[in-house]
């Protein structure tokens, strides 16, 4: 029987053993299921910063996991070995209670919590679900990093759930978005509905003739700080990677001087790799 996927946009209707856009998603037996339940290909005890999370629990470390798959399709993914893969991808099980144990025998190292990142963990929604209640059970916090493309619905259901959370904004027009497999209006409103619930920071690649005018970063900064004054915003540099191997890095100093631009609506602008 033929099923639509509700969790993001892209609404994926499905046949029998067909699978979605994300590659994690599959019509199964007329249910749509997540096929990397508990099938991490990274995890491991990482500094809270490295999320990026700088005004979170600064000088922690969390456990950080991850799978395969994603919904959109950016040509610059720094994780395409693991974001464009399928249920082929080599990984090891760890059901939600080994992640929850895991992360509790961590406490020793500093340890505060479960971060799910590497690829785009909402694909994975009922597992973040389920590792995020039992991790808070035990007391300890959940990060997510995350693309911001989801419904509004499940978005609700699960920020009860998360302590902090890092969007990726890759840009603030919707025909770049368009470009990447994405809708802008969407990850605006994942932040919006995210800053009413939790900690929010947000992160911002800069590709060179891509997203990178003055006039672009002055217009995202103002609308985050319209939503909330106090987030956070990295903005990062662009290396060459994956399908835009032949691009050149953002020069630095670009990147210095958006920064100040946006600096000027918000008061915390951290420029990553420079």
């Amino acid at each position: 029987m033929r099923q639509t996927c509700e969790l993001c946009f892209h609404h994926c209707t499905l046949e029998e053993g067909q699978t979605g856009f994300c590659r994690a998603r599959e019509n199964r037996d007329g249910e749509i299921i997540c096929i990397n339940y508990g099938r991490l290909t990274g995890l491991a005890l990482d500094p809270i910063e490295k999320k990026p999370l700088r005004r979170f629990r600064p000088g922690s470390m969390i456990l950080s996991l991850g799978s395969f798959g994603c919904n959109l399709r950016c040509p610059f993914c720094q994780n395409h070995a693991i974001s464009m893969a399928d249920e082929d991808a080599r990984t090891v099980f760890l059901p939600p209670e080994g992640v929850a144990q895991q992360a509790a025998e961590l406490r020793s190292r500093r340890n505060i919590g479960a971060a799910y990142t590497y690829n785009e963990p909402l694909i994975g929604y009922e597992f973040v679900r389920d590792c995020a209640a039992l991790v808070r059970k035990r007391g300890m916090v959940n990060v997510l990093v995350t693309n911001g493309t989801i419904e509004e619905k499940p978005w609700r259901e699960l920020l009860p759930l998360l302590d902090a959370v890092n969007i990726d904004l890759k840009g603030f027009t919707p025909g770049w978005y368009r470009k990447l497999g994405g809708d802008l209006e969407c990850v605006k409103r994942s932040i919006t509905l995210a800053a009413e619930t939790c900690h929010v920071e947000v992160t911002t690649l800069l590709i060179p003739g891509v997203n990178d005018s003055e006039t672009e970063i002055r217009a995202l900064s103002q609308w985050l700080a319209s939503v909330a004054p106090e987030i956070p915003l990295h903005l990062s540099r662009f290396f060459p990677r994956y399908q835009m191997k032949d691009c050149l890095p953002t020069p630095v100093e670009s990147i210095r001087q958006l920064a100040e631009i946006a600096g000027e609506k918000l008061p915390w602008v951290y420029t990553g790799n420079c």
